[in-house]
């Protein structure tokens, strides 16, 4: 489906960081292009990008304000595009400048140059348990209801969630992948491109009709995308957020404290 958008050349594309306090990774990479050491033309999040994010649960705003800050801030200079994931859902009421779009609205499809790229996160057509399950979690309703809850327990059904969240092993291989994508994008889509998330394998392969594209988890080494020139075929450029860079600013941060 089609919102007029355009992929800029050079944008940056992030998924699955799964950010907490215990995960803080992306948040030193945020302050970068925040104070503008880093300059992409355009910010799309993949999903995922908190560990535990939920609209009307206001106690998962509380220990990530600071990325939502700074997110929100820098959607007021660039444009950043978001695509709720299964951690990260109900946005609108929490982002006042970046473009949403829940699952009901993925995949979206961006203009680059004269291709067709397709974005999801990833998780848009899972079985019908699944399609349900999601529908309710979601419903604002129910979610008041569940805040109410767990507010009476004295946040456990949060902090029981998150928990669990951080034991996760988010960087598996999945050996039957190739063979589960062929099949569940056979004769879909029109497009040149079809980018996603959620499965955390950073592989990509041509299919029959576009080349299929699955991102690196974030969580996982650090690693994100930039936009390549529009006349290269691959497209996306893998880069790493490393520990060195995250290094110099923590002592530049300390120096500029002093």
């Amino acid at each position: 489906m089609s919102h007029n958008l355009e992929l800029r050349e050079g944008a940056y594309i992030i998924s699955d960081a799964h950010y907490s306090p215990r995960r803080p990774e992306l948040l030193a990479l945020i302050k970068d292009i925040y104070s503008k050491k880093l300059q992409p033309p355009q910010l799309i999040l993949m999903g995922d990008i908190f560990d535990a994010l939920f609209g009307v649960v206001d106690y998962t705003y509380e220990e990530n304000k600071e990325m939502i800050r700074l997110l929100d801030t820098i959607a007021e200079d660039i444009e950043v595009i978001y695509l709720e994931g299964n951690h990260d859902f109900n946005l609108k009421v929490i982002f006042k400048n970046i473009i949403i779009f829940p699952l009901a609205l993925q995949p979206v499809t961006l203009q680059f140059d004269d291709k067709k790229v397709c974005l999801a996160h990833g998780d848009f057509d899972g079985k019908i348990e699944y399609k349900i399950y999601t529908a309710l979690i979601r419903n604002p309703f129910i979610l008041s209801v569940l805040k109410y809850i767990d507010i009476a327990l004295n946040h456990l059904i949060i902090n029981k969630i998150e928990a669990y969240l951080d034991k996760k092993d988010d960087c598996k291989e999945l050996p039957w992948f190739e063979y589960f994508i062929k099949n569940r994008f056979k004769n879909r889509f029109v497009c040149d491109y079809f980018i996603e998330g959620h499965f955390h394998q950073n592989r990509s392969f041509k299919l029959s009709s576009f080349t299929y594209i699955n991102l690196a988890a974030f969580a996982c080494n650090q690693r994100y995308f930039i936009v390549k020139l529009k006349d290269d075929r691959e497209l996306l450029e893998e880069h790493q957020f490393s520990k060195e860079m995250q290094k110099m600013d923590a002592v530049k941060e300390s120096v500029d404290d002093a």
